[in-house]
Formats: C-alpha cells, structure tokens, sequence
C-alpha cells in the first residue's frame, strides 16, 4: 500500500530536455503571417466574455425570483399557530 502523506523528489530527466526552458525560449515570431487570421477569435462577439454569457440562460431571473419566494415564505406563510411544538404531547 502507497502512503500518500510522501511527497518525492521528481525524477531526473535523462534525456536533458527541458521543455519548460524549450517553451519560454519559442514565444511568438516577431512577424506572424497568421496573426490577422486569427485576430476574429478573440473579438467582437467572440470574445471571452461573450462566448460565456449565454452559457446559463435563466439563472439571473431565477435567482431574483428564488429569493423573492423565500423572503415571501419567511414573512407571510411563517407558521404561527405553533402546531410544531410538543406535538405528541397530550394525545393517547
């Protein structure tokens, strides 16, 4: 059985390839013949924002209609009556 309370030392990387340092030294072409291409994906109506706004259509009213109910319950349908309490008392 594994403990999983054991953090180990990462394995040392045999092939001497770095692709974290690999990563950090590609970074984007100084002239990039495909910028342009790909500009319309990230504006407009496409932008991240855009894309994520309909993703719950509903969940704003339901939420404010949610809420009224239960401020509605707690003010006007509370139980008063106290027919909770002690009930089973008293009765054969």
């Amino acid at each position: 059985m594994r403990s999983t309370g054991v953090r180990r030392a990462p394995r040392p990387n045999i092939t001497g390839f770095d692709p974290k340092a690999f990563a950090a030294a590609s970074g984007s072409p100084a002239n990039d013949p495909w910028a342009r291409a790909e500009a319309w994906r990230y504006s407009g109506p496409f932008t991240r924002f855009n894309r994520f706004k309909g993703s719950f259509p509903g969940l704003g009213i339901a939420t404010v209609a949610f809420a009224a109910y239960c401020g509605y319950e707690y003010m006007f349908l509370s139980d008063d009556h106290g027919h909770g309490e002690g009930h089973g008392e008293g009765h054969h």
